[in-house]
Parts: C-alpha cells; structure tokens; sequence
C-alpha cells in the first residue's frame, strides 16, 4: 500500500462515520434501533422548495457549470434573509459567497488563512470538525474551556493571561452546538473587541439560529463586526435540507475573496437546481417557523421526559436541535453509558464526550427523531 500523507496522523476518523456502521450493523441484524444520535432533520423540504428544484431542471443552463459565486439572485436573497432575520446588512456582489454547506466552508477559511503552526482557539466542547480541519492543514488547536457554571460562554479574561502571539483564528457557535446556549448582544460585543484587540480572526457558525430560539442573533450586527468576523450560516437545520448541501458565509469583501480563492479550487459550483430551491427557502414565510417549532416542541418536551426517566439533568432555556443532557452523579462515563442503553435498550444516543473533555459526564439528544419513536424509546427504559 502506498504510504499516507502525514496529516491522516493527526486526525481520527469522524465519530458518526464510525458510530452509525457500528448501528446499521446492529440494524441489519435485526435490532430495533431507535437512532436519537445525528442532528439530521427527518422532515421534508417545503413542497415550495421541491417545486422550485423540479422547474429549474427545464431551465436553459440548468445542467451546465455554475458560478462559483453562486446565482445573483441567490446571494440576494441570502442578503434578505439577513437583513430581515438579523438586521444585518450585506452587499450580494461581494460579502456572501455560498457554499456546498457549511463543513466544506470549515475547510475553506482554514486553508485560506492558517498557515502551519498557526494556533486556533476551539471551544471545549465543540464542533469536532473544527479541531480535524485545524489539524489536517497543519495548524495547531488551543482549546479554551466552556463550563456549564460560565453558561457555555469563553472566560475572556483567563483568555487574555494566554500566550495568543500565534493565534490567528477563533471558532464560536452560537447558539452553541452541542450545548444549545446562546450569546447577548454585551457578550458577541466582548467576543468582538478581544479578536480585534489580538488581531484574531472570529468566524461564528451559526446554523441553529432559528430551532426552538425566538431571538436569532448575528455576530455581524455588532458595530465594525466586519473588520475581524467572518460568519458560517446554512439551510440544513433550518429548512430541512440537510442533503441539499446548501450553506453560505458572509463577511466583509476582502475576507470573502480570501475564501474564495481556495474554493474556485476544490469545486465547479453548486447545481442549479438546488440554487433554486434555496432561494424558494429563504423566501419562507413566519408560517414555516411556526409549524416546524411546534414539532420540535413536542420531540423537545418528551425528551426532556426521557431524560427525568435516565436521571439526567438539563437547561429549559437551552435553544435548537438537541437535548443537552447531564448525567446523574453516579453514572459511569458517557460512552459507557450510551453503549449500555445502545445494546440493552436499542437505544442510541450521543456521548458528550466526542465534543470535547468538557463534554464527559454529558450526553445529547437529538430532536430529529419523531413523537412517537420518543415514546417507544421511553417505554423501552
């Protein structure tokens, strides 16, 4: 066998790659499982949307090569969507560019602008991706802590006691995933003034804005934001179009063609009719909102019974598509915990402790599972 490259050293293979052929193995041997593990939504697409795919294929040009900017008329109505879900203002021509979702845009600022031996401040716990992708362009993670008793947030002055002279780039997500905390208006303001004071890049992924939250917030409505903030935003949670791949970031035009730079690289633009349905979707009315909020309501309030029922313990206020869940005192870790449930209940569940050592003693639930396969899960335990 031909030797790897180096960097396939410093990364593992990504958890639910592995998890989920370890489930469909115990699926295809005739276990019941009930999968509550993945955040991937399990109700359709808007009809709205489908019908916009299925018109745009007897479009002219619809099969050929896109722009690897994307349609205009997508990045104007990304720049709508914000202006009206954020109050953020953005100039279609140069500070959105869309992407095949939202991981490939991970990859893309990475390669953009960390050279090697750059250091990346990663919250512990967090997006996994965000460590992989740091390590795989040869960069180096700084973990900073998020502990329950802060409410998921960074303590920036235990920051500011680090060494940052070699930071060049901070992930946050807020809502935080997996935790489901959110930030203010004072705190994306503290976040701000300490990556422009370290010359620090900030790139919020923001991808649970509108999941069970009723304040959507952007990084970029802070005043001079742009200056030092890029944004990562997609369709998947929101709209349920999960395997569309549809995702978009924004930020100021230099920033932007950093990215884009590397990304008229890797890709010969997004299909047409995917666009298309992603313009439909953004154009959503309050009725969408609604309606998916309510589903999720009801999964929300009876995991939250599943999890009185496992002993666990959990945050009311706590926003998007998970159930962040605090094992009892006496519980063994989380992956043995979930294992146990997995191969006596049939029940899968995520263990905190894939997101980070702040994750251990943690586990989380995901509402893509539906009412009734809840229910089942309850009973089993």
């Amino acid at each position: 066998m031909i030797s790897t490259a180096d960097r396939l050293q410093t990364v593992q293979e990504y958890y639910f790659s592995k998890k989920l052929r370890e489930v469909r193995g115990l699926q295809s041997a005739g276990r019941p499982i009930i999968n509550m593990g993945i955040g991937s939504p399990d109700l359709p697409a808007a009809p709205a949307v489908v019908s916009a795919l299925e018109t745009a294929m007897q479009d002219a040009g619809a099969h050929q090569y896109q722009s690897y900017q994307g349609l205009l008329e997508l990045r104007e109505s990304i720049a709508d969507f914000y202006r009206t879900k954020f109050s953020v203002t953005l100039d279609p021509a140069s500070e959105i560019l869309p992407l095949m979702g939202s991981k490939e845009g991970i990859m893309h600022i990475s390669m953009a602008f960390l050279n090697p031996g750059d250091e990346v401040l990663i919250p512990n716990p967090g997006y996994p991706t965000y460590s992989a992708v740091t390590k795989l362009v040869q960069a180096e993670p700084k973990y900073y802590d998020l502990k329950e008793t802060m409410g998921w947030f960074p303590d920036i002055n235990a920051l500011e006691k680090e060494d940052l002279s070699k930071v060049k780039l901070m992930w946050v997500s807020y809502p935080h995933m997996p935790t489901g905390a959110t930030a203010n208006h004072q705190q994306f303001q503290q976040l701000i003034a300490f990556a422009k004071k370290h010359q620090i890049l900030l790139v919020n992924d923001n991808p649970y804005s509108f999941v069970l939250n009723t304040e959507p917030r952007s990084l970029l409505k802070i005043a001079g934001a742009k200056e030092t903030v890029l944004e990562l935003n997609s369709l998947s949670k929101t709209f349920n179009m999960a395997g569309w791949r549809v995702g978009m970031l924004l930020g100021s035009e230099a920033h932007i063609n950093a990215v884009l730079k590397v990304k008229s690289n890797m890709d010969s633009g997004m299909f047409y009719g995917i666009q298309k349905g992603a313009i439909a979707a953004l154009k959503s009315d309050e009725t969408w909102y609604k309606e998916l909020n309510a589903i999720y309501a009801e999964r929300r309030a009876l995991l939250f019974a599943m999890a009185d029922k496992l002993g666990c313990t959990y945050d009311t206020n706590a926003v998007g598509m998970f159930v962040w869940a605090k094992l009892p005192e006496n519980a063994a870790s989380c992956e043995t915990f979930i294992d146990k449930l997995l191969y006596d209940k049939d029940i899968f569940i995520t263990p905190g402790s894939i997101f980070g050592s702040n994750g251990e003693g943690y586990i989380r639930f995901s509402l893509c599972v539906t009412a009734i396969k809840i229910k089942e899960a309850i009973d089993r335990l």
